[in-house]
């Protein structure tokens, strides 16, 4: 059975995890997603806090090469524990 996706591989694709907002939370995000994409590039991370500062939203945008790489990372994010949701 073959995944169906809208997606042409490679292509750019941005990953946003929100969390708790703590000093190794970006740290944090961006290590899990080099484990599935090593080859991040310079400016591929940019964060910025809520209004009040409590949470953080990280976005990194890989060079996705499928649809199963997508998918392995969102797994590795969401077993996180400081990781509410991702986009």
């Amino acid at each position: 059975m073959s995944e169906e996706t809208l997606l042409e591989f490679p292509c750019q694709f941005p990953i946003k995890a929100m969390g708790n907002n703590h000093a190794n939370f970006e740290n944090e995000v961006v290590m899990i997603v080099r484990e599935h994409a090593p080859d991040l590039g310079e400016g591929a991370v940019t964060s910025k806090p809520s209004r009040t500062g409590k949470y953080l939203a990280v976005t990194v945008t890989i060079t996705a090469t499928s649809k199963a790489q997508l998918d392995t990372i969102y797994r590795a994010l969401n077993a996180h524990p400081d990781v509410k949701m991702m986009l």
